[in-house]
C-alpha cells in the first residue's frame, strides 16, 4: 500500500507519462491558471482521464492565483490576490521533498486532486507548495502569484516545478516512462533527470559522456507554445549559479541551453525526443526561429464536454447519443433540425445577455447580433482593431450590432491596462449607436457563457503570433460563427463563408512583418466590408444560411478541434515511441 495515501495504490501500480505545467485550469474555483496554456492543460488532463490514460500531471499550487481584476468605470484595471482556500478542493499528502534555491534547503509539499472521468478514468493532479513552516518567509512565497514577481522568482517557481516535481514523483512511488513539458517552464526536469541517469566517471573515457542525454532524450516530450522570440523565457548564467547553483557542470548547461544566457525551450530542444508546435503554422514559425530541429505540429483542441453550454449539451444528447467521449460524432450534426438548434443558441444568447446586463448595466437585448472578444489584453491581440474607423463602423453597424468585451491584462503590461481603457473611452462615445460591455475578471465560467452565447466570436491577432488560439474552438461547440485572422488553429478550421470568415490576407501571403501599420489598415478594410456586405445582411434577412454555417463550425471544427483527438495524437506520435 502507498505510505502517503490509499488511494494513491491505484495509480502508482502501472508506469505512467508525467505531464507537467506551470498551470493547470481544471475548475473555476481553482484558479491556477491565466489563460489559455493553463485551460489548455485542463482539458489536456480531462481528455486523459476520459481516455483512461496512464497519466499523472504536475504543476504549482498558486495559493494566491494569478490575480483578481477590478476595472472601475474609465476602464483602469487593479490588480488583486485571488483568496482560496486548498483544502476545501484537495488533499495535501504529508510527502515532502527539497530542492537547493540560493544555497538554501527548500522545502517542498504536495497537495492531490483526483481529476475523474463518467468514463472510469481518473488522473492524479499534483499542485507543489512551498508555504511550508520549515522555509523561510520568502521561500514560503515561491508557490504563491502565478507569473507573480520578478526574473527571480520566475527562476525558482521553474527549479520547483521542474527538479522538485520529479523528485516528488520518485518520493511518491510512480514510475514514469515519459515526461511531457507543456512549454518551456517545466525544463528544469531535464536536468534531474540527468543528474539520477549519470554514468559513473569510471565507465567513461570522456567525461562529457557521465551525462547521458539520449537515456533523457528518450524519455522526453516537449510542446512549445511560443512564437515569439521575447515569449522564451532566459535566464543569465550568473543567475542561476546564483539562484539554482552548478547542478550539472556549467559548460554543459551552455551546450544544451545556450551559450549566452540558459534559453529554457532550447534546454527542452536538446533533451526531448518528441518536439511539437500546437498548429501547422506554428510548426513553421519555430522551425524558422530554431533552425535545425524536428519540430512537428498536434493542432490543440478543447474538452468538449467542458466547453459545451447546457443547452447545447441537452441537444446532442438528444440526437448524438455519446458526442462527450466521441466527439468525431459532430459529423452527424445534419440530424439536429434548424429550428432545434438555432433555439438552444438563443437559449445560450439570453443567458449570456442577462448576465451582461447584470454586471454592466449595458441594456443589451436577444435580436441583435451580438460579437464577443475575451482573451488576454495585449497589444498583438488587437482588441481595438474594429474601432480602426469609429466613423465607417458607426456608418456600417450602428444599432445592428453588440460587442461583448472580456480579459485580463498582465500586470506589468502597460499598454494591455491602456487598451482596455480605450475600449471603454469608445464604448463611452458610441452610447446610444453600439452597446459595448466589458467584463471584467474573466474566468473559465465567464468563458463558457461569452464562447455559447454570442453570435459571432471575433479573433484579431498580428498574424504570425497567434500559436494556435482555443477560443475559437470552443465557440465552434456551441455553433458560433468564427470571424478571424487567418492566424493559428484558424488557418486549418477556415472555410470562407462555410465555417466562418477570414480577416485581411492569407497566410500564404508575404507580409513584412514590420509594417504593422499597412497590416493593419489591410485588416480593419476587410473586417468592415465582411460585416457590412456579409455578416450584418446574412444575420438579419437569411437565418437558413446561418444556421448551416453554425451546423458546418460544429461538424467541420468541432468534430476535430478537441482534445480527445490532440490526445490521441500524444499517444500514437510521442508517448509509445
Amino acid at each position: 500500500m502507498n505510505q502517503f495515501l490509499p488511494e494513491l495504490q491505484e495509480f502508482t501500480k502501472d508506469p505512467k507519462i508525467a505531464y507537467f505545467s506551470m498551470e493547470i485550469g481544471i475548475a473555476n474555483n481553482i484558479p491556477t491558471y491565466s489563460g489559455g496554456l493553463g485551460v489548455l492543460a485542463g482539458d489536456t488532463i480531462k481528455s486523459g482521464a476520459d481516455l483512461k490514460l496512464p497519466m499523472a500531471a504536475v504543476t504549482l499550487l498558486s495559493k494566491k492565483g494569478y490575480f483578481t481584476q477590478e476595472i472601475d468605470e474609465r476602464g483602469r484595471q487593479t490588480e488583486m490576490p485571488t483568496l482560496w482556500e486548498p483544502s476545501k478542493q484537495m488533499t495535501l499528502l504529508p510527502a515532502k521533498v527539497y530542492v537547493q534555491i540560493e544555497g538554501r534547503d527548500v522545502a517542498v509539499q504536495p497537495w492531490l486532486y483526483i481529476v475523474k472521468s463518467l468514463t472510469g478514468g481518473s488522473i492524479p493532479v499534483f499542485f507543489l507548495d512551498t508555504d511550508i513552516a520549515e522555509n523561510s518567509p520568502d521561500d514560503r512565497e515561491i508557490t504563491s502569484s502565478l507569473y507573480g514577481g520578478d526574473h527571480v522568482y520566475r527562476l525558482k517557481q521553474e527549479i520547483v516545478l521542474g527538479i522538485a516535481g520529479v523528485r516528488m514523483l520518485y518520493e511518491l512511488g510512480f514510475e514514469i516512462k515519459k515526461y511531457h513539458m507543456n512549454e518551456g517552464h517545466a525544463s528544469f526536469l531535464t536536468l534531474e533527470l540527468l543528474l539520477r541517469y549519470k554514468r559513473p566517471i569510471e565507465d567513461v573515457w570522456d567525461e562529457r559522456l557521465v551525462w547521458d542525454v539520449d537515456r533523457v532524450k528518450n524519455i522526453c516530450v516537449f510542446t512549445t507554445h511560443t512564437p515569439v522570440e521575447a515569449g522564451h523565457d532566459k535566464f543569465s548564467y550568473d543567475l542561476i549559479l546564483r539562484v539554482m547553483g552548478e547542478l550539472i557542470p556549467l559548460n554543459v548547461l551552455k551546450e544544451l541551453g545556450g551559450q549566452d544566457n540558459l534559453n529554457m525551450t532550447l534546454l527542452a530542444l536538446n533533451l526531448s525526443e518528441f518536439v511539437n508546435g500546437v498548429a501547422k503554422k506554428h510548426r513553421d514559425v519555430s522551425k524558422n526561429m530554431f533552425p535545425g530541429y524536428e519540430i512537428s505540429a498536434i493542432t490543440n483542441g478543447v474538452h468538449s464536454y467542458t466547453w459545451t453550454c447546457d443547452s447545447l449539451k441537452r441537444l446532442y444528447d438528444k440526437y448524438l447519443p455519446g458526442w462527450a467521449n466521441e466527439p468525431e460524432l459532430f459529423v452527424r450534426v445534419d440530424r439536429i433540425p434548424e429550428e432545434e438548434l438555432w433555439a438552444a443558441h438563443i437559449e445560450a444568447k439570453k443567458v449570456l445577455i442577462d448576465f451582461v446586463n447584470s454586471e454592466t448595466k449595458a441594456g443589451m437585448d436577444y435580436d441583435t447580433l451580438t460579437i464577443g472578444f475575451a482573451r488576454r489584453a495585449t497589444a498583438y491581440k488587437r482588441p481595438d482593431l474594429i474601432f480602426s474607423d469609429i466613423d465607417r463602423l458607426e456608418r456600417i453597424a450602428s444599432g445592428k450590432i453588440q460587442l461583448v468585451y472580456s480579459g485580463k491584462a498582465h500586470p506589468k503590461d502597460d499598454h494591455g491596462k491602456w487598451l482596455i481603457e480605450k475600449i471603454h473611452v469608445i464604448k463611452e462615445r458610441l452610447k446610444g449607436k453600439i452597446k459595448i460591455a466589458y467584463l471584467k475578471n474573466y474566468d473559465m465560467e465567464k468563458a463558457l457563457k461569452l464562447v455559447s452565447g454570442v453570435d459571432i466570436w471575433l479573433n484579431t491577432p498580428l498574424r504570425p503570433h497567434e500559436a494556435s488560439g482555443t477560443s475559437g474552438m470552443k465557440a465552434a461547440h456551441n455553433g458560433v460563427i468564427n470571424f478571424s485572422v487567418l492566424d493559428g488553429w484558424w488557418i486549418e478550421g477556415h472555410i470562407e463563408g462555410f465555417t466562418g470568415w477570414a480577416i485581411g490576407q492569407s497566410p500564404t501571403e508575404t507580409t513584412v512583418a514590420n509594417d504593422v501599420d499597412a497590416m493593419d489598415q489591410r485588416d480593419a478594410d476587410d473586417l468592415y466590408n465582411k460585416l457590412e456586405a456579409i455578416i450584418i445582411p446574412m444575420y438579419r434577412g437569411d437565418r437558413h444560411t446561418w444556421i448551416r454555417m453554425m451546423q458546418n463550425a460544429i461538424g467541420k471544427n468541432a468534430y476535430y478541434f478537441n482534445s480527445h483527438r490532440m490526445m490521441r495524437r500524444y499517444v500514437t506520435e510521442a508517448y509509445i515511441r
